[in-house]
């Protein structure tokens, strides 16, 4: 069976995945994009069914919120990046809620795609996470040892230098007196 090649590249997807109130989210402009819908069917959508996303599926930016994401995004004021109100922010459950929501094959499909990068974007952070706890362990165990692990690169030099020396001495043509 040959696989089916994505709607939309996952970078593109990534580029539309923002951190607001300290939560990876998707705006409901790039969403109905995403879904084949336009931005007022999908908010109408969302309102009729609001019990169906909590706080922590889905909130509204708040003026001061909007400001600071327009200014990070550098938008003109004529275009203000298609944001005339303020956008509801979707979080991985809220994308999946309203997939349900919208109950149509794209948004399901384009709901698929998503969840797997908003867990790929996890998967990298714990990684990177773990990585730093090791290199902090590392560190940890380094340190006070730098005269020693200095004493040992010494040692080691000292051997290497030694058997150079005996190579040298063996590969030398003999000269004097021999029994043979």
């Amino acid at each position: 069976m040959k696989e089916k090649k994505p709607i939309v590249p996952d970078e593109v997807i990534v580029s539309k995945i923002y951190v607001i109130r300290d939560q990876k989210v998707m705006l409901d402009r790039d969403l109905a994009e995403l879904f084949g819908v336009e931005t007022r069917v999908l908010k109408q959508a969302v309102r009729r069914n609001i019990n169906r996303f909590p706080k922590d599926f889905m909130f509204e930016m708040t003026k001061e919120e909007l400001a600071v994401w327009r200014s990070q995004n550098v938008t003109s004021k004529s275009d203000k990046k298609g944001l005339r109100y303020a956008p509801f922010c979707f979080t991985e459950q809220g994308v999946t809620m309203l997939s349900c929501v919208l109950n149509s094959g794209r948004a399901i499909e384009m709901n698929i795609i998503i969840v797997r990068i908003f867990v790929k974007l996890r998967e990298m952070l714990s990684t990177s996470k773990e990585l730093v706890v090791r290199m902090n362990e590392f560190e940890q165990k380094l340190e006070g040892q730098g005269e020693e692990i200095q004493v040992l690169f010494e040692y080691i030099k000292k051997l290497i230098e030694d058997k150079e020396q005996q190579v040298e001495q063996a590969s030398r043509k003999k000269i004097g007196f021999s029994k043979e």
